[in-house]
């Protein structure tokens, strides 16, 4: 790809996030925070700028940056005392909340590399993730909520490049990385626009048959997977655009190839598999499978990071348990390029895929107004984490159960068993 080339779709990228992803409005301000990247002011210091462009182009009354550089984090858990990884500083959570506080949008930018914290002690690396998800709390309970217009992208980080594309030169595997990037955003297509309108209205159309349906739960078939996962009462089927409090209808993440709904916290049986690796704090998982009895998590296995894997669900309470269920195609536009993103933000548009922690509000009838008692009572799970993992194949049958107990087919050999 040409440098006129890339300038190009980098501007269309900036575009389509503003319209379709945040979709501010005019007089809104704008908070961009970059998840821990290596180099950041080099490497996406281009795509934040033209995301200030086109943000102040269709009315942006101020935006801001706070940067961030994931070599930090791996210096502090090697060089750290001990006994100081429950210390935090809360300036950048205080400026995301003002923001947040008078209905401003955010848009969160990642890249990081996979195997940032790879081969650190797993102790320390729990120990400074569930501090972090603690801090962050007050912005994530936000978002969980539909508060503002957020939304969710990448930018292709060297590191990040390296693991996808480990056979190029580093500046070649960036310039393969962006244009999958482009590809699996849209942003190749003629109106990169106009092909997310329709893309949305599809995903719609999905949501909307499950909604009718009304399942009281779902049963999973596959080599590794038997599992069964109820559906709570007035549980929302909920496609790519959703519709915020402060009243703008936006787009969470892009890309998006998901419909999702909320499982019942309660009520998850059996053995699930995963099918592809899920990098979760700067540490690979890879093949494990989970056990449920009862909504609760009881056994986790895995052949790479199964201590990580633990730490995890011990963070709390709440994290032995579900937040999300989400179907995709395994024919999905990432999942045909044929290699994994070791990202989660793209891995879950290739895959089916199940949240271990916190559910959104905004699934549920009236959740946003129910305290959390009332939340977990109706269903609902509240948790510090909320980490998605990917369990769909073409080998995976889904089935929809009934009220009356009967079943059909929701999903065959990992593609859509109905017609709208």
């Amino acid at each position: 790809m040409s440098n006129k080339s890339h300038q190009e779709s980098l501007e269309k990228y900036a575009e389509a996030i503003v319209k379709v992803g945040l979709n501010i409005r005019t007089g809104q301000r704008l908070i961009i925070n970059l998840a821990a990247t290596r180099g950041v002011p080099h490497q996406f210091a281009p795509l934040v700028r033209e995301v200030a462009k086109a943000a102040y182009r269709v009315g942006a009354r101020y935006v801001d940056v706070i940067w961030g550089d994931e070599e930090m984090l791996r210096l502090r858990a090697q060089y750290a005392p001990r006994d100081s990884f429950d210390e935090y500083s809360t300036w950048q959570i205080d400026a995301v909340m003002r923001m947040v506080e008078k209905g401003d949008a955010l848009l969160s930018i990642t890249g990081s590399d996979p195997d940032l914290l790879g081969g650190l002690d797993p102790e320390i690396l729990g120990m400074m993730q569930k501090t972090h998800l603690q801090q962050f709390s007050r912005v994530s309970e936000k978002v969980s909520a539909n508060a503002i217009n957020w939304c969710v992208v990448a930018a292709a980080g060297e590191g990040w490049a390296k693991k996808v594309f480990p056979e190029l030169a580093p500046e070649k595997a960036q310039e393969k990385l962006w244009e999958a990037i482009f590809e699996t955003t849209r942003i190749n297509r003629p109106d990169p626009i106009a092909a997310w309108q329709e893309h949305i209205l599809n995903l719609r159309g999905r949501a909307k048959y499950l909604q009718a349906k009304q399942y009281t739960a779902l049963h999973y078939s596959a080599p590794g997977t038997d599992f069964t996962l109820g559906l709570p009462n007035g549980h929302i089927w909920v496609s790519a655009q959703s519709l915020a409090q402060n009243g703008i209808a936006f787009t969470a993440n892009m890309p998006t190839e998901e419909v999702f709904t909320l499982p019942d916290r309660n009520r998850a049986d059996g053995v699930i598999k995963s099918t592809y690796p899920l990098s979760y704090g700067g540490t690979l998982i890879d093949d494990f499978q989970v056990t449920f009895e009862k909504g609760r998590i009881t056994k986790v296995s895995a052949q790479k990071g199964e201590s990580v894997l633990q730490k995890l669900v011990d963070t709390d309470e709440g994290s032995h348990r579900l937040g999300e269920v989400a179907l995709v195609t395994a024919s999905s536009p990432i999942a045909q390029r044929g290699h994994l993103f070791y990202n989660t933000l793209y891995d879950e548009n290739a895959s089916c895929h199940i949240a271990i922690g916190r559910a959104y509000r905004f699934t549920l009838t009236g959740g946003t107004e129910l305290t959390d008692e009332e939340f977990t009572a109706a269903g609902g799970n509240v948790s510090l984490n909320h980490v998605d993992f990917m369990i769909g194949s073409p080998t995976m049958d889904i089935d929809g159960i009934k009220q009356d107990g009967a079943s059909e087919p929701v999903m065959r050999k990992g593609e859509w068993a109905f017609k709208l």
